[in-house]
């Protein structure tokens, strides 16, 4: 199977290290959406990423929909999603904050740095700004709440938040203060320092 798409894009990156926490081997082909077009677009018309190409040639995307697919070909006991359902709650909670936070981001990327400066919407950023916000202090206080585990290990909601946080501050780097999302920032930089992360860089 092939995971086509660039770590730099949230999505693409958490499908690559939730693939390798699965054990699940995937060949990987950085196509930019963007300069790339061309090319991605011979792979999926959709031109979407990640895009998983199935051995068979068969093509899934969006990275919830291909981590699901991963899940049910890994072993159960290697599944990065808790079985009791207070826990699998509390995890969907966290990757839907940490997705949210990653779709802001991308929106405010896209505005600032695609958009010529005298057609960008102020209403709009300050809006896409606000959700960001509202995003991370949200995980903020579910990890005050009950902190992800730093014992060597990482399921998806850590994987989703960390992705999501190291992001946000590659492509928006004066956006969300680190010294307002003190937890984030630490359990970021847990996961940032294990291997399978190191091993799948954002850039």
């Amino acid at each position: 199977m092939k995971l086509i798409g660039m770590l730099d894009s949230p999505f693409v990156r958490r499908v690559a290290i939730s693939a390798k926490r699965l054990g699940i081997d995937l060949a990987h082909e950085s196509v930019s959406v963007f300069r790339t077009f061309e090319q991605f677009q011979q792979i999926n018309p959709v031109v979407k990423a990640p895009t998983l190409v199935l051995n068979d040639g068969e093509v899934l995307m969006d990275s919830t929909l291909i981590i699901d697919y991963l899940e049910t070909l890994a072993s159960p006991d290697r599944s990065l999603m808790p079985t009791g359902i207070e826990q699998r709650l509390r995890s969907l909670r966290l990757i839907g904050l940490a997705l949210a936070a990653s779709e802001k981001s991308v929106q405010l990327y896209y505005e600032r740095n695609l958009r010529p400066a005298e057609i960008q919407y102020k209403p709009w950023v300050e809006r896409v700004e606000g959700q960001l916000a509202a995003a991370y202090k949200a995980l903020e206080r579910e990890l005050e709440k009950q902190p992800l585990k730093t014992d060597g290990s990482i399921d998806q909601a850590g994987i989703t938040l960390a992705v999501a946080w190291s992001f946000t501050h590659y492509v928006l780097p004066d956006q969300v203060p680190i010294e307002q999302f003190p937890r984030i920032a630490a359990f970021t930089d847990y996961a940032e320092g294990l291997e399978v992360f190191i091993d799948t860089p954002i850039d």
